[in-house]
């Protein structure tokens, strides 16, 4: 009896203990909600779920809300973002009426807009990959490859033949992969790259902490797009390493995507993207000196690096900023539409102003949590009148904004708070009127194989669709 009622004391003490403990790490989660927060309304959410269910938010915390980005910002510091600036202006190379006409993505970047480029836009995975791998073959010292997936299927084989013969003709190899999004890569495609001489690297590889706790390595993804070649030539846009991307997944079928290749100034731009990167993953400093600056036409552009180590919501800043500098026309194309309540005014805004807007959105879903999010957000800019449209020449995949004539922005950022604020992307911007008018005639063809969603359509949704999409619409800080 007395036996029974001692452990009976003992179990209490080890519930109260842990009690305690759970209690502690929701206050230390809570307080650091407090101190690093960038939105009052995302706060109030954590607290108010901290305070009354502490388990298990204090571990949703742990994988979705605790931000360990000190390092990176400091890297950034450290690799010389503030003098970039004067040094391209140095080098000729900066065009300072555009940079002037768009202040805040070059205040964004921390760099003026280059001109002297030639811009390629490259439609769907075959003119991609052919033109990716044209370019490494044409490699004459490093080679830079950076992809969120990369898959060691008949695609991803391909690239590592070219690489591994490029690596033993003694050029300098250097991919980069994210660790969720190429999760699946096998150990033996890592490792017959390595024998080579290829340099390899997940994104949070050397760190731990992501590792071991997993809350920015699930959360924190490095999606970014980019291949460089000789600090001359690069490629960005929404395609990854997969024969997906080249059509050839049954469940999707075509597969719309869009990448461009610049040459000239903005290439060693987005090789000094990849050299943070690099230096977070390994921790080897690069160096990769000064290649002779090739002008092969007369394009501006602006490579726009953002993620989570940003002081600001720089990301969002920028779409919101582009977004309301629009007049006549704004057309946006995601697989994915989640926009945060800053976006969602400046498109409210715009439709007020009379600007001809129009979103293009995948009609078939390949994660249904935030396929079933974008419908309740699209329907909200239906309701205020704003076209949406849906794209069913199989699945669509790009990223592209376009503002009346003068602006344009492809690259990999979708429209959603993970890419506006918890991944590392990328965007490239465009004013050349050349550039503009080839991304005009890409999204026409667009709109033509795509359907105008009606407010009847609206009606006739079943009511589960209906609760499931606004259900689906509560997640969207995390989507």
């Amino acid at each position: 009896m007395f036996e029974i009622y001692f452990n009976l004391i003992e179990d209490s003490r080890i519930l109260a203990a842990l009690f305690i403990m759970l209690y502690a790490l929701a206050a230390v989660c809570a307080i650091r909600e407090l101190m690093t927060s960038r939105t009052a309304q995302g706060t109030i959410a954590w607290l108010l779920s901290l305070i009354f269910l502490p388990f298990p938010t204090a571990f949703l915390y742990l994988a979705f809300g605790w931000k360990y980005m000190g390092d990176y910002a400091a890297l950034q510091a450290f690799s010389g973002r503030k003098n970039r600036a004067k040094r391209v202006r140095e080098m000729g190379i900066a065009d300072e009426i555009t940079s002037s006409e768009w202040p805040v993505l070059s205040n964004i970047t921390q760099m003026p807009f280059l001109g002297g480029n030639k811009s390629e836009l490259l439609i769907d995975g075959q003119a991609t990959f052919d033109s990716i791998f044209a370019g490494i073959c044409e490699a004459k010292s490093i080679i830079l490859v950076q992809f969120y997936t990369i898959k060691s299927d008949k695609l991803g084989n391909r690239l590592a033949q070219i690489l591994i013969e490029k690596a033993k003709a003694g050029l300098n190899v250097m991919v980069i992969y994210d660790d969720i999004g190429s999760s699946k890569l096998s150990k033996s495609y890592i490792s017959a790259l390595k024998q080579a001489g290829v340099k390899v690297n997940a994104f949070n590889q050397q760190h731990k902490f992501l590792r071991i706790y997993g809350p920015m390595r699930i959360n924190y993804r490095n999606h970014r797009k980019i291949v460089v070649v000789d600090n001359k030539k690069a490629w960005v846009g929404g395609h990854n390493i997969s024969v997906d991307y080249l059509g050839e997944n049954p469940k999707f079928g075509h597969w719309r995507d869009t990448h461009v290749c610049v040459h000239g100034p903005a290439a060693l731009s987005c090789a000094l993207v990849f050299r943070e990167d690099w230096e977070w993953a390994t921790g080897e400093k690069l160096n990769f000196g000064l290649p002779e600056i090739e002008k092969p036409r007369d394009e501006t552009v602006l490579v726009m690096p953002t993620g989570p180590a940003d002081k600001l919501e720089d990301c969002a800043i920028a779409f919101s900023e582009v977004i309301s500098r629009a007049r006549k026309r704004l057309w946006i194309v995601s697989p994915y539409f989640v926009p945060g309540v800053d976006v969602q005014t400046a498109l409210y805004g715009a439709a007020l102003r009379g600007v001809e807007i129009r979103i293009l959105l995948p009609e078939k879903a390949d994660h249904t949590l935030v396929w079933l999010a974008s419908y309740a957000h699209a329907d909200k800019m239906l309701e205020h009148g704003i076209p949406i449209y849906r794209y069913n020449k199989g699945f669509l995949h790009q990223k592209i904004i376009l503002i009346d004539d003068e602006i344009a922005g492809v690259g990999t950022v979708n429209f959603d708070n993970r890419s506006f604020s918890i991944n590392f992307e990328v965007t490239l911007w465009f004013t050349h009127k050349r550039m503009i008018a080839n991304i005009e005639k890409m999204l026409i063809d667009d709109f033509s194989q795509s359907s105008a969603t009606t407010r009847d359509e609206l009606k006739k949704r079943p009511l589960w669709f209906r609760i499931a999409a606004q259900f689906a619409r509560l997640f969207s800080p995390t989507l």
